[in-house]
């Protein structure tokens, strides 16, 4: 007997502990409180300090920080609106989810999956402060403190073999605070081209998952190993500095295209030109110019009375789009009187070169580059050119082969020598942005001037303000870094009407281009020199080949 009683007592405790455990589980799910009492509201001041110490994250963050701005009109809006933004971040959902569904249907005994119900619940979101940065950059950076509390219902049913499974997604919370920016800022709707949002810290994330009608979320330590798994798979991908880019624009839309690279061209000679003049002879030039580009063309020098001139002159062009651009060469006979004869002309597409290995071109010359034209036909002689195409040290891993990707050779250069090179020729590329304060003793219709190396600049001139916004771009090709050189940017205005002075300077400063070879960019605002409050605001970029 005592054997037998032992036995049974060993084998009643292993199949009760289980059968506890289960019915305890169900009752701590199912089971609600008979007698829930409401919630006592006691004002402020009858609190003591760790009753306010608890309070104190759900204070908001225009109360804790004075740099954060109330945004009472914006949760208002956003309250406004979300019966239907409901709708329309649903739908999108739906659309978004239908296609991965698709690929699990016929998998895993799956027959089907859909939602059941699909809604954000009533409560909006709401923002407890945003704050706005300056930056000097083209592009607008804000930082809102965002806090959800929503009775979201979000029912997924699968139907596994005969089986349908539903599982339910409620009452999700989100705490979260990126910061989101803008840019950069162009002159196409809606005037950012990109939106780049990352997180500042850790969100925090609630929510309850019920699967056939049991909440999941309850078991013992299930919820804390999600909500560690949730946040460390968030921060590993949108943690600063980590982010989330989405494009709004496509990047050729808007955006002015950057500098990539220049264009050496050689011309060295020409052959069996036409008679123009009435002597049997020609006076031929020629022009050089990149599509695309609205700077004024570049010219060789005239050869008196020569069918076959030879120039071996060097020009260089500065390429934003090796891709598309096009070099054209118009061979024109230099006149006196009246309009320059057109000789013949002819193209040269941009992307059939190599980076840094010169091509000779001969030509033959042609009426125009329509291919219908009869007058194509016609012998006008030949020109012979010689083309390298030399792109900037940070564009030589991107542009390593031939620029129409028929042979990617992929020999990458060393990436720490892309922010700047003391030694080389290389673009110096001055933007002008604006100018704030700026204030003339007669007259406020300001414009700026860049000089360098005794060439000079102009901007727009800007009539009646002492803020003006110019955004204007100038480029200096240059054979030697400019190290210990300076560059001097004057804000000058102008009369309108002629008169007595009418030119006055309302400022300069002489900017040190040492920190732009060495790192590359600089980006900053100077007090003018000679004015009493004006701030002129300026990017000077150094790009080397």
């Amino acid at each position: 007997m005592g054997f037998f009683s032992t036995f049974i007592g060993i084998l009643g405790f292993g199949i009760g502990i289980p059968i506890g455990l289960f019915v305890g589980f169900f009752l701590f799910v199912f089971a609600e409180p008979k007698n829930a009492e409401d919630p006592i509201i006691q004002p402020l001041y009858e609190l003591d300090t760790s009753d306010l110490q608890e309070l104190m994250p759900e204070i908001p963050y225009w109360v804790k920080h004075p740099d954060y701005d109330r945004v009472d009109w914006l949760n208002k809006f956003i309250s406004d609106m979300w019966p239907y933004l409901d709708k329309a971040i649903c739908g999108i959902i739906r659309s978004m989810a239908d296609p991965i569904f698709a690929n699990y249907v016929g998998k895993f005994q799956i027959k089907a999956i859909e939602f059941e119900k699909l809604t954000l619940g009533k409560l909006p979101p709401a923002l407890h402060g945003i704050k706005v940065y300056e930056t000097n950059e083209k592009e607008l950076v804000i930082e809102p403190a965002i806090r959800w509390a929503g009775n979201t219902n979000i029912t997924l049913r699968i139907n596994l073999l005969s089986l349908p499974v539903k599982v339910q997604l409620a009452d999700l919370q989100v705490f979260a605070a990126p910061r989101i920016a803008l840019k950069p800022l162009v002159p196409t709707f809606p005037c950012f081209a990109s939106v780049t949002v990352s997180l500042m810290e850790k969100p925090h994330i609630d929510f309850g998952m019920k699967i056939l009608g049991g909440d999941v979320m309850s078991i013992p330590g299930l919820y804390q190993f999600v909500q560690e798994t949730i946040k460390k798979q968030i921060a590993s991908l949108y943690l600063w500095p980590q982010t989330l880019e989405i494009p709004i624009l496509d990047p050729s839309v808007g955006a002015m295209k950057k500098p990539v690279g220049i264009l050496h061209v050689n011309v060295i000679r020409a052959l069996k030109l036409l008679k123009m003049d009435l002597l049997g002879t020609s006076d031929p030039y020629v022009k050089l110019s990149l599509s695309g580009e609205r700077l004024p063309s570049k010219k060789t020098t005239v050869k008196r009375k020569n069918l076959n001139p030879e120039w071996n002159e060097k020009f260089k062009l500065i390429v934003k789009d090796p891709q598309a651009q096009v070099l054209q060469l118009d061979v024109y006979d230099w006149d006196k009187v009246g309009t320059h004869d057109h000789l013949g002309m002819q193209e040269i597409l941009l992307k059939v070169l190599s980076p840094n290995e010169p091509k000779v071109f001969t030509l033959d010359l042609r009426k125009s580059t329509n291919p219908n034209d009869s007058q194509n036909k016609k012998p006008r002689g030949q020109i012979v050119v010689e083309v390298t195409f030399s792109p900037f040290r940070e564009e030589n891993e991107r542009l390593s082969g031939p620029l129409d990707g028929s042979d990617m050779r992929g020999s990458l250069m060393d990436h720490a020598a892309d922010s700047g090179s003391t030694s080389g020729a290389g673009l110096l590329l001055v933007t002008v942005l604006g100018a704030v304060t700026v204030e003339g003793a007669r007259h406020n219709n300001p414009y700026a001037l860049v000089l360098f190396r005794g060439e000079k600049q102009k901007t727009k001139l800007l009539r009646k303000t002492r803020d003006p916004v110019w955004n204007e771009e100038f480029q200096f090709m240059v054979e030697e870094p400019p190290l210990g050189e300076k560059i001097r940017v004057e804000v000058m205005s102008k009369r309108l009407i002629i008169g007595y002075r009418s030119k006055e300077a309302l400022g300069h400063v002489d900017i040190d281009l040492t920190d732009v070879v060495n790192n590359g960019r600089i980006n900053h605002k100077y007090n003018l020199i000679n004015s009493r409050n004006g701030v002129i605001h300026v990017d000077i970029r150094w790009k080397t080949i």
